[in-house]
Parts: structure tokens; sequence; C-alpha cells
């Protein structure tokens, strides 16, 4: 199973605050829309999103069919197959969105410490 690009999602007081911070540190804006409340920084192969008032906790997250610049990747692991193996591993998504066959879905696991992982598959 391969998961896609990795990045940290950060819940954020201060977007732009948060986005200066960041910067400081060799990130640039790379993606997401600040008129949104989100948006994905880059320092070389790290990737970080910062959120304003989306989520409650932070999360990993995972893009299948992405790379670390955001380029699509083939082949790649849908993300209704990664959700039907982990749940067939015994795994209890606790948010799902998988609206069609193939195509953008979701769904979120929480590991024993009661962090989020977020399976994000935008195309």
């Amino acid at each position: 199973m391969k998961l896609g690009t990795f990045s940290i999602s950060l819940t954020v007081k201060n977007l732009e605050a948060s986005r200066l911070f960041y910067e400081k540190l060799g990130f640039e804006t790379f993606g997401g829309n600040a008129d949104h409340n989100y948006l994905i920084l880059k320092n070389g192969d790290h990737l970080i999103g910062i959120f304003q008032g989306m989520f409650d906790d932070n999360m990993l997250t995972f893009n299948p069919g992405w790379d670390q610049n955001a380029g699509e990747v083939d082949p790649f692991t849908d993300v209704r197959d990664i959700h039907s193996e982990l749940v067939a591993k015994g795994l209890e998504p606790t948010q799902v969105s998988l609206p069609e066959d193939r195509g953008i879905g979701s769904f979120v696991v929480v590991d024993p410490d009661g962090n989020p992982v977020l399976i994000d598959q935008h195309r």
C-alpha cells in the first residue's frame, strides 16, 4: 500500500502570523488559498499545511496519487483500496467521504494516542 505524499496539517489561530513564522524557517507558500483560510508551505521536500478554523487537531496527512510537488503519480493506490485494506486490518475510520468509484475521496483514522491521520486523495 502506497499512501502518497506526506505532510503535516496544522490547525492555527492566525493564518498570516503562522505563514510569517514558517517563512522565517525557510518555507515558501506552495499552494492553498488564504481567502479560504489555508496555505500549503514547502521547504525542499517538506510540506506543511496551515489551516485556520478548519480542523480541531493537527493531523498527519497523506495524499495518494501525488508526489511532494503535488505532481500526479501513476500508478498509485486509490484511497478506496487503502480504506478497504485498513478496515480489513481492524482500523475504524472516524470520518469517511468516498463518494465515487474512483477520484476524489478521503477518510481519517486515529492512532492509539489520539492523533488523526488523514488520507486525502485529490484526483
